[in-house]
């Protein structure tokens, strides 16, 4: 046997703290070793946080990382541990990504991130460099680029997130050059349904490769990008460790690298795939750590072999689950309220968070979202944490007014009432002492002037509170321009920018069954509308939710042209006429392209899936543009008419 012990350290970076980022890694590496780790996986560029974006440029940001990386090393000296973690350096003017490997005090090797993203909400490619196969140089005396690390314990091959994802990166070329366990230091951003894809592409790798695969995941969130933590060990294609995500701490499992060597030879596969790679390939240069100089044996308490805790090696454990609907909500949920809460703490500019509260869905389940922040750091008295206001005015119903009540009376968040009537007549008539003779203000007017009052009394609560004003706006109704610039649009951080409205309501269906609360019940029992006007509703000024979100998603996400759109939706809506859908797909189109200058406009917003409207990361769109590409059945130019403001406050 040859048994080692691997930890998956995960820790909250913020981008910049470089001695912060720096203090937790060390914490974090002195409790690995005290549970014997032998190897230890930090994420990536945990020292200089992650997404630096074009922070990178200045050469001090990349420079100030190195005394910091070379603290660690000093600091977990006396450790008999290994450890892979991220950082950015220098080197011959460019500035890399890279995996550094410390051990024994001293900073062992330095590997280069090869695969670089720039397509979704990635940009490296514009910054970075790759690292390039078989390159080997140095840098301040390390060894640099392509590497393994061979300890008294077995080799490893350090590699950065990307690396792994790519069947052409280097995770292979390595492993055929002898490494047994691949270290991954990865900042994995969450996306609904990624954590499958992780699991199956690491243990596709694992098989693939015949080695063991550890993979250290960042935690946190840094503007809109979150990360959920945890992390995986998968060895020769067998799961030995699933880490908790959405908590920092650590964990560790015990492995037999002996088991590794012998399904390599037990293999015919893979022994072929080798041994052709070899014959056209040299191997990956490999750098000794002489035992004499560290040893991860040295004053450790000896391994045991890992058994498993049901007692058989032949029936499966079965921990209970919770059923895929409740880990669906609550992955939202805990990835929603990270976000929120590392913006609040790690802006450093904000004392409390408030909510303006319409008694609709939208800013309902934003409070939620607060509190759940809240309840984590504040268990005692969450409500402490938190501010909001309603303001209605003559079209604000009592039902909105007494939810609106009720749940901040449940959840003990104090509710502040300021009626914004008359500034609603004011500045009504002030509209109408600006206009030429004949001009009318249009009904549209009207409600924007309701929705402008509310964000700018926000906006003025927050300057004089210090609070983090959130905008409750939710994707769906943002990607068709149904919200107000200068109101509803309005706020420093977008929870639900990036959640649809059909999520939206599901998520207060779910948590309605999962707290009792009155207030939601509330909210639900009345149809969704801004109350800009008399009796108003949402779908009937738009199309049905779920029709809006379909179309959302066959258009934007899919990138069908309008006329494929319609044929999805035949099949997806038997009920509705064809005639009925072709009139939905048309308005959708106009909207969706008219409402694109509104999007540019928003407040930074947190990120969940792979598609959303926040212009600097998923969906990248041009503000002037032609709509006659997207014509049904135009093929002369389309003139675009004026971009149409709609609703305020939800």
């Amino acid at each position: 046997m040859r048994l080692v012990r691997i930890g998956l350290g995960c820790i909250d970076t913020t981008v910049g703290a470089f001695c912060e980022n720096t203090d937790r890694a060390i914490a974090m590496a002195r409790e690995m070793s005290a549970d014997n780790v032998t190897v230890g996986i930090l994420p990536e560029q945990a020292i200089g946080g992650y997404p630096v974006e074009d922070l990178i440029q200045w050469q001090g940001f990349v420079e100030r990382q190195w005394p910091q990386l070379e603290r660690f090393a000093r600091e977990t000296a006396d450790l008999p541990t290994a450890f892979v973690i991220g950082v950015s350096v220098l080197h011959m003017g460019l500035r890399y990504n890279c995996a550094a490997t410390v051990a024994g005090g001293a900073i062992r090797a330095l590997t280069p991130k090869e695969k670089l993203p720039t397509y979704n909400i990635f940009y490296e490619g514009r910054t970075l460099s790759h690292g390039v196969p078989w390159e080997v140089s140095q840098v301040n005396g390390i060894p640099f680029g392509d590497l393994v690390i061979r300890f008294d314990f077995g080799t490893i091959g350090p590699e950065v997130c990307e690396d792994l994802w790519s069947p052409e990166g280097p995770t292979g070329r390595r492993a055929y050059s002898g490494a047994e366990l691949i270290c991954n230091a990865s900042a994995s951003p969450f996306r609904l349904g990624v954590l499958q894809t992780r699991r199956e592409l690491i243990a596709t790798r694992a098989a693939d490769y015949q080695c063991c695969i550890a993979y250290a995941n960042l935690l946190g969130a840094n503007d809109g990008i979150i990360f959920d933590g945890g992390g995986y060990v998968n060895q020769n294609g067998k799961w030995v460790l699933d880490a908790p995500r959405w908590t920092p701490g650590f964990a560790a499992v015990t492995v037999d690298l002996d088991r590794t060597t012998r399904l390599r030879a037990e293999t015919t596969t893979w022994r072929d795939d080798a041994e052709a790679f070899l014959a056209a390939h040299p191997l990956v240069a490999t750098i000794d750590v002489p035992a004499t100089e560290f040893s991860t044996a040295e004053g450790r308490v000896a391994l045991t072999y890992p058994v498993p805790a049901n007692g058989s090696f032949f029936l499966p454990e079965s921990p209970p689950r919770p059923s895929s609907r409740e880990l669906f909500f609550e992955e939202i949920l805990d990835a929603l309220a990270l976000g929120v809460g590392d913006y609040f703490e790690k802006s450093r500019v904000f004392r409390k968070i408030g909510v303006s509260l319409s008694g609709g869905r939208d800013s309902l389940l934003t409070l939620l979202i607060a509190y759940r922040y809240a309840s984590k750091v504040r268990p005692d008295d969450p409500g402490s944490l938190l501010q909001a206001f309603t303001m209605p005015s003559r079209f604000s119903s009592e039902e909105t007014q007494r939810a609106a009540e009720t749940i901040c009376r449940e959840l003990g968040v104090p509710l502040t009432v300021v009626p914004i009537e008359e500034a609603f007549a004011r500045e009504l008539a002030a509209t109408e002492a600006m206009l030429a003779p004949g001009e009318m203000v249009t009904e549209l007017t009207k409600q924007n002037i309701q929705a402008r009052i509310r964000a700018e009394r926000m906006w003025n609560w927050s300057n004089s509170s210090g609070g983090l004003f959130l905008q409750t706006g939710n994707m769906s109704e943002k990607s068709v321009g149904y919200t107000t610039i200068g109101g509803d649009l309005e706020g420093a951080l977008g929870v639900l920018a990036n959640v649809p409205k059909t999520i939206v309501m599901a998520l207060l269906d779910y948590l309605a069954e999962k707290t009792g609360y009155e207030g939601i019940r509330l909210v639900l029992a009345k149809p969704p509308g801004p109350e800009l006007a008399p009796n108003q509703r949402g779908e009937e000024e738009l199309m049905p939710f779920p029709v809006l979100d379909a179309c959302f998603h066959l258009f934007a996400a899919e990138k069908l042209l309008p006329e494929e759109v319609i044929e999805a939706l035949v099949v997806m809506f038997p009920d509705a006429s064809r005639e009925q859908i072709r009139q939905w797909v048309e308005k959708f189109t106009r909207l969706f392209l008219g409402s694109i200058f509104k999007w540019v406009q928003a407040p930074i917003s947190l990120h969940i899936g792979t598609l959303d409207l926040d212009r600097e990361r998923a969906l990248q769109l041009p503000v002037v543009q032609s709509r006659e590409w997207a014509a049904i059945e135009s093929p002369e130019p389309v003139i675009a008419e004026p971009g149409r403001a709609k609703r305020g406050a939800s």
